[in-house]
């Protein structure tokens, strides 16, 4: 494959610290990927490329692809923007190239279908020819198509019944979330803040927990959150929008049809973004 060229940021990361490269270890990264979480937000992006850049170093195989891949879990966090998010995917995209898994029972390992995701949601590219990379594209379209045919009917914290069909004509935003997920609780005060502004307007924002009622009711409680926040027991929901991880969030429009999702943790400007991007809500 070509080499994969860096981004302005990250040859801007390179020159400011030349002799950090090179040097990488297998336990220098994963040091570096445990406490990214607590890196400040405007330095995230830079530290996220210095890790990509430290894990091409490696030599190929199963360590370089699992450090590749436990990266692409980190940097759909927040805002990386686009350069974190490109150097990432070029990351993942040379390990795979250099170390092809193989497939599992005619499935894609979890590496393609996390690049498939990177480049489907996020808006990077890849350059991996690989036939195992096609096919997690088209499980992700699958999916897709489950999600839009997919209604549910579930009670809130106060034992209303809610169900998905019945809220054509609104802008729907379906949110999986956990009182145990950390990049959940981060967003969902920004979901509130766009709940309540735009909710005039015809916005409707779901949070779906397959938690005990209590649980979710001694953590929510004290927050004076808006939108609904409904149960999943058994987590039948989960299953039929394919969740394997959270937060995740889909929009649908008025007719109901999928239109964008976000595959972890959005920031304010990101849910404005696939608000503006994909339906008639305005400011």
């Amino acid at each position: 494959m070509p080499c994969l060229r860096p981004t302005l940021l990250a040859l801007s990361v390179l020159l400011v610290a030349p002799s950090l490269y090179g040097q990488a270890t297998e336990s220098s990264i994963n040091k570096q990927l445990k406490n990214l979480r607590a890196v400040p937000t405007a330095e995230r992006p830079a530290a996220t490329i210095k890790i990509a850049m430290d894990v091409r170093t490696l030599p190929a195989g199963k360590s370089k692809l699992q450090l590749a891949d436990a990266l692409t879990h980190l940097v759909t966090e927040g805002d990386a923007g686009p350069e974190a998010l490109q150097a990432v995917a070029d990351t993942l995209t040379k390990a795979l190239a250099e170390s092809p898994v193989p497939a599992k029972n005619d499935q894609p390992p979890m590496p393609y279908l996390d690049l498939a995701g990177l480049v489907r949601y996020e808006h990077v590219t890849t350059t991996l020819a690989d036939p195992l990379y096609a096919k997690a594209d088209q499980v992700l379209a699958a999916n897709e198509a489950d999600i839009e045919k997919a209604d549910f009917t579930l009670k809130d914290l106060k034992n209303n019944k809610v169900t998905l069909s019945e809220l054509r004509g609104k802008i729907v935003m379906v949110n999986f979330w956990a009182t145990w997920c950390g990049p959940c609780r981060l967003e969902m005060p920004d979901l509130d803040v766009i709940y309540t502004h735009f909710q005039p307007q015809g916005l409707v924002v779901l949070s779906i927990t397959d938690e005990d009622s209590m649980k979710v009711s001694a953590l929510i409680g004290p927050w004076g959150y808006h939108p609904p926040v409904l149960l999943d027991p058994g987590g039948k929901v989960h299953k039929a929008f394919h969740i394997e991880g959270v937060p995740k969030t889909f929009l649908f429009n008025r007719e109901g049809k999928l239109v964008a999702q976000a595959i972890d943790q959005r920031s304010q400007r990101q849910f404005l973004q696939m608000l503006s991007a994909n339906t008639d809500l305005h400011n």
